[in-house]
């Protein structure tokens, strides 16, 4: 996958994360509001289902990713090495 393609699911991820953070926020102060609840808990499936697919195509998001070990993140290739950079 190229590098654009990398990118725009780096800002889905992060769109969904902030999402998701603000529908948190929103239920600390209205914990009755079922249809935030309902919400949060779709927008939390879809941020699995995009980090699952990112991780499948580029590696490991964070150092908290499913099935990585410590030392996945020097296991190359490194940013400036990907043919995609050239």
């Amino acid at each position: 996958m190229s590098e654009n393609t990398r990118q725009a699911l780096r800002r889905k991820i992060s769109a969904m994360q902030f999402a998701c953070w603000e529908l948190h926020l929103f239920l600390d102060t209205h914990p009755n509001n079922c249809e935030a609840a309902r919400r949060l808990e779709e927008y939390r499936q879809r941020l699995s289902q995009q980090v699952r697919e990112y991780e499948e195509a580029f590696g490991p998001l964070n150092e908290l990713s499913r099935d990585t070990s410590r030392w996945d993140w020097i296991n190359g290739p490194w940013p400036w090495e990907r043919e995609d950079n050239e």
